[in-house]
């Protein structure tokens, strides 16, 4: 089963954009068919997403810590217009953040979800 997760950074970020769960969970689908912008290597991968009126070519980007199966973690986000990208030590501990999310088991992302440290926003059911 296909779970889809917000950080509790990425949901802070989130709120300042119009982008939708909504939107995330059909990137997420996306993706799942190969539609992915950049591997970045350990678990990262970057994502672009429409913001309203503006489309990807000029909406947010997203990188995601994933196992490209059942495990989708939104980590990090920013508008192409306030950055070109992020920086060899942000995406570092990116990728060692992918590393601790990937290895914990479902009882552990369950106990993370009713801490609100994560947020679930889609699972194989939704869309």
């Amino acid at each position: 089963m296909r779970r889809v997760f917000k950080t509790r950074s990425f949901s802070r970020w989130l709120r300042k954009t119009e982008l939708t769960d909504s939107t995330l969970c059909k990137a997420v689908a996306e993706m799942e068919l190969g539609l992915v912008d950049a591997d970045l290597g350990g678990g990262v991968i970057k994502k672009r997403v429409p913001l309203p009126g503006r489309g990807k070519s000029g909406g947010a980007r997203t990188l995601l810590a994933t196992n490209r199966a059942d495990r989708w973690f939104y980590v990090f986000g920013f508008e192409k217009n306030e950055r070109a990208n992020i920086s060899a030590q942000e995406l570092q501990a990116l990728r060692m953040l992918s590393g601790d999310l990937l290895s914990l088991s479902a009882a552990s992302l369950d106990t993370w979800v009713k801490s609100a440290t994560l947020q679930e926003i889609c699972n194989e059911g939704q869309n």
